[in-house]
């Protein structure tokens, strides 16, 4: 869908990675303030959060989750824990291997992904006002993430 070219219109790829590794370090740090003054969590765990919060029935195992956030099945156990202990998630456990046991979003769990997603809908609103441009094309941004983050 989006194609581009590395001319002296766009620079080198190595400016674009360079850029976008800075954007995104940017940004983390931002929400990552955020999240923890105002709900007591990183973004890491938000990213967690929100993907089991969009899992079928709010239900996911630790590979379906480790897939989808970018760590590996025992990563995201050690990443549950302590979720767990504050009671935002629940773990049907698994006998035989704790990566098959699936963790569910407990309601606890479902409000503070709802605040927390508030949070950094409000935070990027107000990054996106310094970048008109970029607010004006926000679906299309989004996409075009979207493309990169699974090439």
């Amino acid at each position: 869908m989006y194609a581009f070219a590395m001319d002296d219109r766009t620079g080198t790829g190595h400016e674009l990675a360079l850029a976008l590794a800075a954007a995104s370090n940017a940004v983390e740090r931002r929400l990552d303030g955020h999240l923890a003054s105002i709900r007591g969590i990183s973004l890491g765990e938000y990213r967690l959060l929100r993907a089991l919060a969009d899992a079928p029935q709010a239900r996911a195992s630790r590979v379906e989750l480790a897939r989808t956030v970018g760590l590996t099945p025992s990563g995201v156990t050690r990443a549950l824990r302590p979720l767990e202990q504050l009671g935002f998630v629940a773990t049907v456990k698994n006998e035989r291997d704790a990566r098959l046991a699936p963790a569910t979003l407990s309601p606890a769990g479902q409000e503070l992904v709802s605040d927390a997603s508030g949070v950094i809908d409000d935070v990027m609103a107000s990054v996106l006002e310094h970048c008109p441009g970029v607010a004006q094309s926000h679906a299309e941004l989004v996409a075009l993430l979207g493309e990169l983050g699974r090439a």
